[in-house]
């Protein structure tokens, strides 16, 4: 298991509302727990439903597409040590401990697609 980031929100996220919030925002649901993204002509995974909505990103593409699912939901997307990925003018930004690292621009890494992080 890697690190996992947290789509949470103040009240409660069902199942049902999930559902339902996915597609207009591009995303489809695969089987009853998986939310994908499409790019390249295929479907990427993105994040899991585990009566929760967590992802485990491998790439800056599945950073970009927690945070796109978290704002279709109304929600935040909170990594496993409290640290808050936000989006401010078009970058993707990590806030943790009263700093804040850039990851990149927004676009240039949904354009980019799902390539994996080199380890």
């Amino acid at each position: 298991m890697g690190y996992e980031l947290r789509v949470v929100r103040d009240s409660p996220l069902a199942f049902a509302e999930l559902a339902k919030a996915i597609a207009p925002a591009g995303f489809e649901l695969r089987g009853a727990e998986e939310i994908t993204a499409a790019h390249g002509g295929g479907r990427h995974p993105v994040a899991r439903w585990a009566g929760r909505l967590v992802g485990e990103p491998g790439s800056d593409w599945q950073v970009a597409q927690l945070l796109r699912l978290s704002a279709a939901l109304g929600a935040r997307l909170v990594g496993e040590d409290g640290e808050m990925y936000t989006l401010r003018d078009g970058v993707i930004e990590v806030e943790t401990g009263g700093s804040v690292v850039e990851i990149g621009k927004f676009d240039e890494i949904i354009d980019a697609g799902p390539a994996a992080w080199s380890p």
